[in-house]
């Protein structure tokens, strides 16, 4: 097995929103903000290489919407999703499998683009099955109106009408050495992958811990649907993450690409900080 980074550029958010009731004075220290209160989050994504398969782990903003939706997120950064596939020798048609931990328009707007003449909307990767779950499908499909803004039905319907959507069905091992944790706090049902590699386990956090900045339990987005939940969640994942020394692999933290956490008798606190490759 071979893991590969794809980084396909940054974006900016609100720092309050993604730190919740905890005060700017002491989320800055880790992710220091614009004069607009912006703070620069990575589109981080993973690509996992095992025999002929080739999983890519979410898939970035994409590039369907207009200068207006993107002009609110405030793009940056010279990589995109085909650059960095390319970099590591691979093209979209190489892809056989792609992992939505989520459908959140910042983690599935790759996986659909348009048709040559812009009538229409078709997947982005030809050869690849696209796998969600039954659960965050109806949720995503029906959405909630707090959440209805982060779920786009260009980003999500296509996928259906093509054929190539699959359904994790239940927490476990989904392919050999991938497992799939479900949770629930962020929105409903999103998935979370622990890859078995190098003799360690790597999980992809995506939402669930968007930077180190958030390794304290009760620093929650103020994006989550269910924070209490999110709390217990995340609480019971740091612990585990702590005694088994998971390698946590981040999704959102535009300076941090991994690190590992301990337990101590103040709680979980930061380890240290690595790139994938150092692994």
């Amino acid at each position: 097995m071979q893991l590969y980074s794809i980084n396909t550029g940054y974006f900016k958010l609100d720092g309050g929103a993604m730190f919740g009731v905890v005060p700017k004075s002491i989320w800055q220290k880790t992710n220091p903000a614009d004069p607009n209160n912006m703070c620069s989050w990575a589109l981080r994504c993973l690509l996992v290489q095992d025999g002929n398969r080739l999983i890519l782990i979410d898939n970035g903003l994409g590039d369907k919407q207009d200068a207006k939706f993107f002009g609110y997120y405030f793009l940056h950064g010279t990589d995109n999703l085909q650059k960095s596939l390319h970099a590591h020798g691979f093209s979209f048609d190489d892809i056989t499998d792609v992992f939505l931990t989520h459908l959140h328009f910042d983690h599935c707007g790759g996986s659909i683009k348009w048709n040559k003449d812009k009538t229409g909307h078709e997947p982005a990767f030809k050869n690849a099955t696209y796998w969600s779950n039954a659960r965050h499908w109806e949720w995503a499909t029906k959405p909630n109106k707090r959440e209805k803004a982060s779920f786009l039905k260009e980003n999500i319907m296509p996928i259906q009408e093509s054929g190539q959507l699959k359904f994790v069905e239940k927490e476990g091992e989904l392919f050999p050495g991938f497992s799939v944790l479900f949770v629930s706090g962020h929105t409903d049902a999103m998935m979370i992958p622990h890859i078995k590699y190098k003799e360690k386990t790597l999980v992809y956090v995506a939402d669930l811990l968007p930077s180190i900045g958030h390794i304290p339990i009760p620093y929650i987005m103020s994006y989550d649907t269910r924070p209490l939940l999110t709390l217990d969640e995340k609480e019971k994942f740091m612990n585990e993450a702590g005694e088994k020394s998971y390698v946590l692999f981040f999704e959102h933290d535009s300076m941090n690409e991994c690190c590992t956490v301990q337990k101590t008798d103040k709680g979980i606190k930061l380890d240290k900080t690595f790139k994938l490759i150092e692994l």
